[in-house]
C-alpha cells in the first residue's frame, strides 16, 4: 500500500494490484472523511464537496473508483459490489480507520456493503442511494451510460447528452470543465472516463445484493447515518425512504429541493451544509 504524503495526488494499490487515484487535503490529523463518488463519475465530482469539508478541519481523500478517471480498470472488466468495497477498505485503511464515508450512488453501495461484511464507519453519509434503491431509476442512470459507450465528436455533444439527461440543470455555456470526465481517442472521438463494461452489470444482481445490506444497516445501531436526497430524484423515492426508514428506524434523512441523482452537483451549497452539519455533530473536529 502506498505511503502516507503530503502530496496531494497519490496512487494506492489495491488486492489484486490495480493503481486507484486519490486526492487528499485537509489538515493531517483532522478526522477522516472518505468521499466515494458514482458510477461514471470520477473524484472531481467532489472538488467543491473536498474544499468544504477540508476548510472544516476533516482529512478528505476522494478517489477515482477501479475502472473510473485515472485509476486502472479490472482486467476482466466486471466490476462487482464485493470488490468495490475491498478497494474502498483500502482507502479507509490509508486515511487510518475509524472514518466517515460520504458516498454517493455506487460509492455508497460500496460503503453498504462494507457494514455487510462486518466494517464500522465513525459515520455514514449515503447521498442518493439505499438498500433499496428504486429499480426504474437506476436502470435510466445504466441507460444513460450505455448511450455514451460510443462517444461524441466533440464536447459539446457530450454536453447536449448531459443536458438531455438533467433536464434541470442549467447547461454550462464553457464545455472545458468536461475534460475532467471525458478522454480523447485515437479516432478523435471523445469517451467518458470509464470502462465500458461497467455498463454489463447485470442490474438485478447489484439490486439483490444491495438489499442484502438492509439488515447490517438496521444492525449497525452505533453507525450514525445519513440519507442526503435529492427530491427530483428516481432512484431514492419518497416510497423508498419511508421502506427505509422502516426497516432502520435510527435513519437521518436530508432532503434537498430542486436536487435530483446528482444531488451534490445540483446544489453543492446545501449539500455540504448538510454533511458537514452532520458530521460536526457526530465525527467532529478536535480543536
Amino acid at each position: 500500500m502506498t505511503s502516507k504524503s503530503s502530496a496531494a495526488t497519490l496512487r494506492i494499490r489495491t488486492a489484486d494490484g490495480l493503481q486507484l487515484a486519490a486526492d487528499v487535503s485537509g489538515p493531517e490529523r483532522g478526522p477522516g472523511v472518505v468521499l466515494a463518488h458514482g458510477g461514471g463519475q470520477t473524484r472531481h465530482a467532489w472538488a467543491g464537496a473536498a474544499r468544504a469539508l477540508a476548510r472544516a478541519g476533516y482529512r478528505v481523500i476522494s478517489y477515482d473508483a477501479r475502472g473510473h478517471g485515472e485509476s486502472d480498470w479490472a482486467g476482466d472488466h466486471a466490476y462487482p459490489l464485493h470488490q468495490r468495497w475491498s478497494d474502498m477498505s483500502l482507502v479507509c485503511a490509508w486515511l487510518g480507520n475509524p472514518v466517515a464515508i460520504v458516498g454517493a450512488s455506487m460509492g455508497g453501495g460500496a460503503a453498504m456493503q462494507g457494514l455487510q461484511e462486518g466494517y464500522r464507519p465513525a459515520a455514514l453519509v449515503l447521498v442518493d442511494i439505499a438498500p433499496n434503491a428504486d429499480r426504474d431509476g437506476m436502470a435510466r442512470v445504466q441507460a444513460f451510460m450505455r448511450a455514451g459507450i460510443e462517444g461524441y465528436d466533440s464536447l459539446n455533444a457530450a454536453a447536449d447528452a448531459v443536458a438531455t439527461y438533467l433536464p434541470d440543470r442549467p447547461r454550462p455555456e464553457d464545455v472545458s470543465g468536461l475534460m475532467k470526465n471525458l478522454r480523447l481517442g485515437e479516432d478523435e472521438r471523445w469517451y467518458w472516463h470509464w470502462d465500458p463494461g461497467l455498463v454489463l452489470t447485470d442490474l438485478d444482481e447489484e439490486r439483490a445484493a444491495m438489499q442484502m445490506t438492509m439488515t447490517a444497516l438496521a444492525d449497525a445501531r452505533k453507525v450514525p447515518l445519513l440519507l442526503v436526497r435529492g427530491l427530483m430524484s428516481d432512484v431514492v423515492t419518497s416510497e423508498t425512504v419511508e421502506a427505509f426508514r422502516r426497516a432502520v428506524p435510527d435513519l437521518n434523512v436530508f432532503e434537498i429541493a430542486a436536487a435530483g441523482h446528482m444531488v451534490a452537483g445540483d446544489r453543492n451549497d446545501l449539500f455540504n451544509e448538510a454533511v458537514i452539519g452532520f458530521l460536526k455533530q457526530h465525527w467532529p473536529v478536535r480543536r
